[in-house]
C-alpha cells in the first residue's frame, strides 16, 4: 500500500502504480471509471491540476483482503489539505477494489485532537 501511494501520488510514476493493480479494478469513487484506464486517467488529471500534490499515509489497518488507509493529501504546499479514508480490497497482493471518503481539513475545530 505504501508503495502504491508513493508511486501514484508522490512520484507520479504511473507505470510503478499500474504494476500494483490487479487485472480487474473496481472503483466506487463516482468520479473515477473502473479499470486501470480509469485510475490512470484520474492520476493524469491530478498531475495536471495539482502537480505539487503530496500525500502522507498516517495509518494503515489491514484485515483479511482489506486495507484501510488514513491519508493527508495536500495539493499545494501550505494548504491544510484533505483528510482521506481509502479502503482497498486486495487479491494476490494487487489492488482490485477501492472506496474513499474525502473531506477538507477545517481551519478550526471545537476540540484540540486534530484530524490525524
Amino acid at each position: 500500500m505504501l508503495a502504491f501511494y508513493e508511486a501514484a501520488f508522490n512520484a507520479k510514476d504511473f507505470a510503478a502504480a499500474a504494476a500494483l493493480i490487479g487485472d480487474r479494478y473496481v472503483q466506487h469513487n463516482p468520479e473515477i471509471a473502473d479499470g486501470l484506464e480509469g485510475l490512470l486517467a484520474r492520476l493524469t488529471q491530478l498531475k495536471q491540476v495539482a502537480p505539487a500534490l503530496r500525500v502522507e499515509v498516517k495509518r494503515l489497518v489491514a484485515e483479511g483482503d482489506y486495507v484501510c488507509a488514513q491519508v493527508h493529501g495536500v495539493r499545494e504546499p501550505g494548504e491544510r489539505g484533505l483528510a482521506i479514508m481509502d479502503i482497498f480490497r486486495l487479491h494476490d497482493g494487487k489492488l482490485v477494489e477501492h472506496w474513499d471518503v474525502i473531506q477538507p481539513v477545517p481551519e478550526t475545530a471545537v476540540n484540540q485532537n486534530g484530524m490525524f
